[in-house]
Formats: structure tokens, C-alpha cells, sequence
């Protein structure tokens, strides 16, 4: 049979990029020519020439290839740099700002003008502790949203503007925060610092005591923020039966009024999940991790995080409105059936019942989930649960007639209240703004096909950010454990597999595989049901959710591909044979 077929006759542009990979040293003295072996397998090794290759042996390094003559196997290289190579696997931007960009900050020292209040209300007279309730006349209360106007210093289509575009979000690694702004804003201009006058763009609701709705009102303002305070601060005055002043009153106000918003939004259907955070103390000379534990929320983040949620809500419905083609909103679509098999089995397996006919059956079933004897089953059911879950993407409303936010139980929503770190709040911020006549349109603002490309990059850029935030995760668990040596931990059976057991270490938010078949070495007898489900070992028997022990230790016997390895301790089965992949849970 003829098959098309072609042949390259030439190469009108390269598509050279730099790639990770280490160095393997030339056996010969003095040799100046050695050989890269690319981290991707897919790609040949790359000939470098250096004189540092002592000095970058067994390290990751990044080159970028200069040529590859007709008359040799190998590229060319003459340059390397030893870098964040992990941001460049994830193709994450991360070089320093240009000057092209820097020249559209705005001159310091700064200060508020007249013209700059032309459009604005001036709200510096209110207690502001991020959000406000003061009580009014009438009885009701006033309650305030208000988030760096970064807009304001980010105009359409200028070299800042571009390059926040093509960035789309900031990237948080376990040490280290790649902005999607230039310091100046990200850590001065747009940081609502206390005691400072600070643009705004503020969402203002009057409510009733049981935290109804009655009004919504935007605008763009200056505000004074009369305390900038952490979670565990915010806490400590909720919780002081000593502290009365307004600042404590009104976040104890905020507190009643969140936790009525809370049950109301989870009544409706809200989805709460459950995945580990990892958290890492650090070596304050070597940035080495000295610890690794799961981090711990505490009711502020609860508080904090209903009325950010409400705002988004309250803002996508307005620029929908104004915007019926041209909102940028965001979405979050209902898993197939199929994706809930995994969790419906393993709650069946604890003879529990979980309902997946909607998010109000699932919220539902998973709340009444639990076992007084094994209180950390509801928890590890909810985890599971997140597996289920799509993706939530931002798209054009012009361009999809699905709004629905599945997890959120809302018929619509947005991102408004992050614009220093995600560029979808900026164009979000610039519909409100004109929705309310506080600024111009302009052409790219309303076109839809436009807007769908942009949203387009925001996915991807978002989606890699999340991948190198793991990796990440990842590799400063790689660098605890080869520091710590091997420790035997309690975990939890997550999932059951053909060969394998996947399972938890709470304490370190940590997954991992751990294989009872390895090469070259006797099978033993293995049995899997699907149905309900289970992993029969020799004459052990696996279920998910049962309770376990591990050693963790890290497996470096490859250089470039180090992974933790995980091996079963108790109970112990006849042939015991481990291989481990690993797995982190996602930091926020």
C-alpha cells in the first residue's frame, strides 16, 4: 500500500530553546569537549565545550543549542547557565523585567493627585481591615471588598501590560515567588499596607444581619487600611475575650456574617474538598529544608475566603450584564459519572454510601461520611473526591453558553480579587471599570475572539504554574528526605491497583506507590477485585483507607531522575518488593 511520504529539503527557521539536563564529564584529561544528556529523553545529547566541568558535574544545568553541523552527530553548545531549571521545564517566563517594561512604572516617589481622586471615592475615613462592616442607620450593615486597583497603573496594550499578559499569573515555589509585576507594584504600590493611602477598587454590599443582600455597589476608591494582619493575628483577636476595639469588633462582625454566607453556599450545593497543604521550614544559611509538615488553616481563612468568593460572584454578574458577549468569567465543569467510580467503590468498601447525581447529593453524602472510630475517613473520602474534579478554566461569555461553577454551586463566576497575581483580575477590573464609567474601552476589551486567545493562555500558563508549584513540592521533599534519611511513617491506603498500593502520609501531605512486583525478582501471588476493590498479596488483603506503615527514603541512583521510594513496613506480606513513584499534593 502507497503511503504519502516526504523528505526535508531544508529548515527555514530553527526552533532551538534551551534545555535541563547535567553534564557528563569526558574520561579525557584536560578535555575542554564533553557530552550533555538532556533530562528529556526525546532529545539527543548536545555537545558543550567548557572549562567549569568539574564545577557543573552532578549539577542540573540549562544550554541552549548554537548549531548542529551536517557532519556530526551531536548539537553544539558554547553556553550554559546554571539557573532555575525547573521553571524552564515548566515553561514558566521568568526573566528579569526589561527596561521597556520598568519605564511604564510609575515615578517614585509617588503620591495621589487631584486628578487621580477625579473618578474615585475617597473612603480613608473608614476602619478598613481588608474588608469592613460598619453598622448603619437603618440597621443593616456595610460590608466592603476592597482589592488593589492595578489596573490603574497597568494601561491596555503597553509593554507592562504585555508582559504581565504573556505571564497570565505568579508562580509561588517553595522558596522563591516569580511575579507576574514588577516588585514595585507587586510589593509597594498595590500592596494595601497599613496606615498608608492606597488606590482601590472596592465592592460594597448593605446587608441585613443575616448577611442577605439588599445592595451591591462598585467603585473605584482610595482607602487607608487601618491594620494589616495575618491569619493567626486576625484569629487571636476574634478569639480574645480582652480585645474590644473596632478592628476586633468588626472582624468578629465579619466572622458571624461569613459563617451564615458558609452554610448558605454549602446548602446550595458547595463543594468542600480536601487536599493537604506542604509546608517546608527552611535552613535559614544552606535554604535547605529542615522540616516538612502539612499546613493548618485556621477560621480567618474560612472568613477571608467567603467574602473573596462573594465578590467574585457579585462582580462576574455585573460585567455579564454590562458585557453579555465580552465577560471574562471563569468555569468549572461537572465531572462525567465515570469519574466518580474510583471514590463510590472505596466509600462502598467502608460500607458507605456517596450520591453523585449533583454537587448537592455529593456535598451531602460526603458531610454524613464518617466513621467515630476512624475520624480521618471523611477527610481521606474528600481527598478522593478531588481527584474526580475537571479543571476550572477561564473563558469568553461570548463564546459558551456554560457558566455553571460545579464546586461553587454558582450559576456564574469570576476572578476579581487577585489582580497583583493574576492577570484575568486585570482585564476583569477594566470591564467593571467601565461597566461603572470609571474608565474608557478600548478595542481588544470587546473583542470576543481576542478575549477567547487570551483566555486561552491564561489556562496554560495557570495550568504550568500549578505543574512547577508540585515540582517544586516535589524536589524540596527529594532534598528532606535525602537530608532526614529514611523514616518509617503511618499512611493511608488511597487507592488499590493491580499490582500496587497508593498511599497517604498525612503528615507530610505525601503519595506515593508503593509496587509488590519488581523486575528480576519472584512474583508473588497477587489478586485484585475491581468491584470492591481490593489487592490480595500472598495472604494479605488491601482496602483502601486501611491503616499502614512506611519507610520513605530517597532513591538517588539516578542523578538526574531522583524520586522518593516508599516501602511497606506493616503488615508485613511474604515477598515484599518496592518501587515508589511519587506524587505531591498541590500547594496553593
Amino acid at each position: 500500500m502507497l503511503r504519502p511520504s516526504g523528505r526535508v529539503v531544508g529548515i527555514i527557521k530553527r526552533n532551538w530553546r534551551p534545555f535541563c539536563g547535567m553534564l557528563s564529564k569526558s574520561q579525557i584529561k584536560e578535555a575542554r569537549r564533553h557530552l550533555f544528556t538532556p533530562a528529556d529523553r526525546r532529545i539527543p545529547r548536545i555537545r558543550i565545550e567548557t572549562r567549569q566541568a568539574s564545577t557543573l558535574e552532578g549539577q542540573r544545568i540549562i544550554v541552549a543549542i548554537d548549531g548542529w553541523p551536517r557532519n556530526s552527530r551531536y548539537p553544539n553548545v558554547n553556553k550554559e547557565t546554571e539557573t532555575e531549571v525547573l521553571l524552564l521545564e515548566h515553561d514558566v517566563p521568568h526573566q528579569p523585567f526589561s527596561q521597556a517594561v520598568l519605564s511604564f512604572l510609575p515615578k517614585m516617589p509617588w503620591s495621589i493627585t487631584e486628578e487621580d481622586m477625579k473618578f474615585r471615592e475617597d473612603l480613608r475615613y473608614l476602619c478598613v481591615c481588608s474588608v469592613d462592616p460598619p453598622e448603619l442607620e437603618n440597621g443593616n450593615l456595610e460590608v466592603g471588598v476592597h482589592i488593589a486597583d492595578v489596573s490603574h497603573f497597568i494601561r491596555p496594550g503597553n509593554a507592562l501590560d504585555q508582559e504581565s499578559a504573556k505571564r497570565g499569573t505568579t508562580v509561588y515555589l517553595c522558596e522563591k515567588r516569580i511575579d507576574m509585576v514588577p516588585e514595585l507594584l507587586s510589593s509597594n504600590l498595590c500592596s494595601l499596607r497599613s496606615n498608608v493611602d492606597r488606590f482601590a477598587f472596592s465592592c460594597i454590599w448593605e446587608m441585613n444581619h443575616n448577611a442577605e443582600i439588599l445592595k451591591t455597589r462598585f467603585t473605584k476608591s482610595v482607602i487607608n487600611s487601618k491594620a494589616s494582619l495575618t491569619y493567626a493575628e486576625a484569629q487571636m483577636r476574634i478569639d480574645s475575650a480582652n480585645m474590644k476595639d473596632n478592628i476586633t469588633t468588626s472582624l468578629r462582625g465579619l466572622n458571624k456574617l461569613a459563617k451564615i454566607l458558609k452554610k448558605r453556599r454549602v446548602d446550595n450545593g458547595a463543594l468542600t474538598l480536601s487536599s493537604p497543604e506542604v509546608r517546608f521550614h527552611m535552613d535559614s544559611e544552606t535554604h535547605d529544608p529542615i522540616d516538612l509538615q502539612t499546613k493548618e488553616l485556621k477560621e480567618t481563612n474560612s472568613m477571608v475566603e467567603e467574602f473573596m468568593l462573594l465578590a467574585n460572584i457579585s462582580v462576574a454578574k455585573k460585567i455579564h450584564k454590562e458585557f453579555s458577549e465580552y465577560a471574562l468569567l471563569r468555569k468549572h465543569p461537572a465531572p462525567p459519572p465515570s469519574n466518580y467510580d474510583i471514590l463510590v467503590k472505596a466509600a462502598k468498601s467502608k460500607n458507605l454510601e456517596i450520591k453523585t447525581d449533583s454537587a448537592k447529593a455529593l456535598a451531602d453524602t460526603l458531610d454524613k461520611a464518617e466513621s467515630p472510630e476512624f475520624p480521618y475517613l471523611n477527610t481521606l473520602l474528600r481527598i478522593l473526591a478531588t481527584r474526580c474534579m475537571m479543571q476550572a478554566v477561564y473563558f469568553c461569555s461570548g463564546m459558551d453558553n456554560d457558566f455553571h461553577h460545579y464546586g461553587l454551586a454558582s450559576p456564574i463566576y469570576t476572578h476579581f480579587t487577585s489582580p497583583i497575581r493574576r492577570y484575568a483580575d486585570i482585564i476583569v477590573h477594566r470591564l467593571l471599570a467601565v461597566a461603572i464609567n470609571a474608565d474608557s474601552t478600548y478595542p481588544e476589551l470587546t473583542d470576543k475572539h481576542k478575549l477567547a486567545d487570551l483566555c486561552k493562555n491564561l489556562n496554560y500558563r495557570h495550568k504550568m504554574a500549578q505543574y512547577a508549584q508540585r515540582a517544586s513540592v516535589a524536589f524540596h521533599t527529594q532534598l528532606f528526605f535525602k537530608n532526614t534519611g529514611v523514616v518509617n511513617e503511618e499512611a493511608y491506603i488511597l487507592f488499590v491497583r493491580k499490582n500496587a498500593i497508593v498511599v497517604l502520609i498525612p503528615k507530610y501531605g505525601l503519595e506515593g506507590t508503593v509496587f509488590f512486583e519488581e523486575k528480576d525478582k519472584p512474583k508473588p501471588n497477587l489478586s485484585y477485585n475491581d468491584e470492591v476493590p481490593s489487592l490480595t498479596v500472598e495472604n494479605t488483603t488491601f482496602y483502601p483507607f486501611d491503616k499502614v506503615k512506611v519507610n520513605v527514603m530517597l532513591d538517588a541512583s539516578n542523578i538526574q531522575h531522583q524520586k522518593i521510594r516508599m516501602a511497606l513496613v506493616e503488615p508485613k506480606v511474604r515477598h515484599r518488593l518496592y518501587n515508589a513513584k511519587q506524587h505531591i499534593i498541590q500547594v496553593s
